[in-house]
């Protein structure tokens, strides 16, 4: 984690609801990748840590035996539970990475979608290795950012993405920056730096070996709405519903003219973001 912050369980309070319409999704041809990188055969079993609503467990259920979903917010795991609903050999257990329970037994793989960031990552790499078979892999996957001005929104497209106007990302990272004040908010904390980075050196001290990278091309045509971009804003630890308190409901009525005077229509155009895997094994 980074220095001067601690993890609190507010981080994403609030943000369950919103988070499945609000993000955009993982690149189509992301499951065919990994079945090709790891031999995947529909056997073994998934560790998806900082599951969220489930998004990446739900995703890849059927390329394995048994998936286990793991976050520490109440309402990640209430969603992951609701669309999860009549899927067998999928569990899900409320718990921070830093103190899994124990009896998960071993897994053939252990996934991180854009959450190891958050967590004891020393700690946490350290525990998942230990959780691993022999010839394991953790695979961290992202979506592929060429970088913006608010951590979380994608920048104002320059090309023509669609038929629709681009969500004008921008205004939208001023506008909160106004409500919430010019430092990145998270739970009850500030991360004035960011989140840490140099997954890399983290994951080899623990005994990890790579990476290799994989990237899963996007580029697809997406039409969004005005829900969903107010969705994805929530969705958001920087912008978390709780963060705005009582000044919420003007937050959102002036993200709403801002988006109708971008968009009369109230539709948006944008391009399914590539994803990027990084595969480290265990030996």
């Amino acid at each position: 984690m980074t220095d001067g912050w601690t993890w609190d369980e507010t981080l994403f309070a609030g943000a369950a609801a919103h988070y499945t319409r609000g993000r955009l999704p993982y690149a189509p041809g992301l499951a065919e990748a990994l079945v090709g990188a790891l031999g995947l055969d529909g056997r073994g079993r998934l560790l998806d840590v900082g599951c969220g609503p489930g998004t990446l467990a739900l995703g890849l259920a059927h390329l394995f035996g048994e998936v286990v979903g793991v976050d520490p917010d109440a309402g990640m795991i209430a969603e992951a539970r609701r669309a999860g609903a009549g899927r067998s050999g999928v569990t899900w257990v409320r718990a921070r990475a830093e103190d899994l329970p124990p009896g998960l037994d071993t897994f053939t793989v252990a996934t991180f979608g854009q959450s190891f960031h958050w967590m004891d990552r020393d700690l946490v790499a350290a525990t998942v290795r230990r959780l691993l078979r022999p010839g394991g892999a953790l695979v961290h996957v992202s979506d592929l950012k060429p970088g913006g001005p608010e951590p979380g929104l994608k920048p104002d497209v320059k090309r023509d993405p669609g038929p629709h106007p681009p969500v004008p990302y921008a205004a939208v990272g001023e506008l909160v920056r106004r409500y919430l004040g010019p430092v990145r908010r998270a739970g009850q904390g500030l991360l004035p730096h960011g989140t840490p980075g140099d997954e890399a050196a983290v994951l080899a001290r623990a005994g990890f070996a790579g990476p290799q990278r994989i990237v899963v091309p996007g580029g697809q045509p997406l039409e969004r709405t005005a829900d969903d971009t107010v969705a994805g804003v929530f969705s958001l630890s920087s912008s978390a519903p709780h963060l705005f308190a009582d000044r919420r409901p003007a937050f959102e009525t002036d993200l709403r003219e801002l988006l109708a005077r971008a968009s009369p229509t109230g539709l948006f155009s944008e391009r399914q973001p590539s994803t990027e895997v990084f595969i480290w094994r265990t030996s």
